[in-house]
């Protein structure tokens, strides 16, 4: 036994036990407790829960790739390589073309952009090209039971995603998503759809997985209920006109104003009013930094995902394909 474990790379020896550690942690108890609550609050029948739970299946492949998420390895110039490509710039205006109509009233009656709708759903899934091949309830049953850091809120997306699979006529045991169990076009997780999905057609279901008429609307109905500012700006470039050391990074919440930079030497690529809430976005390059004024639309794309490079990556990747649109 110690001489096949000695033939093991360290790293795979690592995720190895962890995965052995993780799958321990799958306590029969957790799961009847589970059971028996969700019944007793959803009035089912706690056999009929604890059978769907048995067709789950523990994956170890989750549990790595959750510790481990692109946000926090990588820096801004290989984050952004992955998505401003020429390959998913052209999807981006094709997938326009071909929905230019709803896209078009989507924006008007939310106030969101066309292109930032695009980038979202650029990002996401390259244009529901990428939707994720992980069964989500073998994702969130792993993470829920098998992943202490996060079991709460994990818990919490798979009860909403059987009640969302009844809500929604869904079958449990075939919908396919993120190792993080978020689904369809827009990669909601199961409380976001609940919440935001909508659909395009008045009175219609909400089909995230095969509609994208359905992703737009909701992804836009995501950003109008936080907030998204109707014609205010994103982001812009900040120059230095002196140099700046020691600025920690901050909040992408902006708790300043753009005046507020100006004053101690940074200047917008862009005319933006003085008065503009706004925060300081610094990315992290190789061999360099950029620095970005945060404003308000910036941080409601952070609501997304609360990774600034996720939302400078929907920012940029929407500028490409909105001059592709034009």
């Amino acid at each position: 036994m110690y001489t096949s474990f000695m033939r093991i790379p360290i790293f795979s020896l690592l995720v190895l036990l962890s995965s052995i550690s993780a799958f321990g942690q799958i306590d029969p108890v957790k799961i009847e407790a589970f059971a028996t609550s969700f019944a007793e609050k959803h009035k089912r029948s706690k056999d009929e829960v604890l059978a769907i739970l048995k067709t789950a299946e523990f994956q170890p492949s989750i549990i790595e790739k959750i510790s481990r998420p692109a946000e926090g390895t990588m820096t801004w110039e290989r984050y952004r390589n992955i998505f401003i490509k020429k390959e998913r710039i052209d999807a981006g205006v094709e997938f326009y073309k071909e929905h230019k109509a709803t896209l078009e009233k989507v924006s008007a009656d939310t106030g969101v952009p066309a292109e930032i709708i695009l980038g979202i759903i650029g990002v996401e899934t390259y244009f529901g090209k990428i939707k994720g091949s992980y069964k989500v309830l073998d994702a969130l049953y792993t993470l829920g039971f098998g992943y202490p850091k996060r079991s709460k809120f994990f818990k919490s997306e798979l009860e909403k995603f059987l009640v969302l699979t009844e809500l929604e006529d869904l079958d449990v045991n075939t919908i396919e998503g993120s190792y993080a169990g978020a689904m369809g076009y827009s990669q909601f997780m199961p409380s976001s759809y609940i919440a935001y999905a909508k659909s395009f057609e008045e009175n219609g279901t909400r089909d995230l997985m095969n509609s994208p008429e359905d992703a737009i609307a909701s992804v836009a109905n995501y950003l109008k209920v936080h907030r998204w500012k109707r014609g205010q700006p994103v982001t812009s470039r900040a120059e230095m006109t002196r140099k700046i050391t020691g600025l920690r990074k901050q909040s992408t919440r902006p708790q300043n104003k753009v005046s507020d930079y100006t004053k101690i030497g940074f200047k917008p690529a862009e005319k933006l009013d003085a008065n503009l809430p706004a925060t300081m976005i610094i990315l992290d390059k190789e061999g360099n930094t950029e620095h970005w004024f945060g404003l308000y639309n910036f941080y409601v794309i952070t609501r997304y995902n609360h990774s600034p490079l996720y939302a400078m990556a929907v920012y940029q990747l929407a500028q490409e394909v909105k001059k592709g649109m034009n």
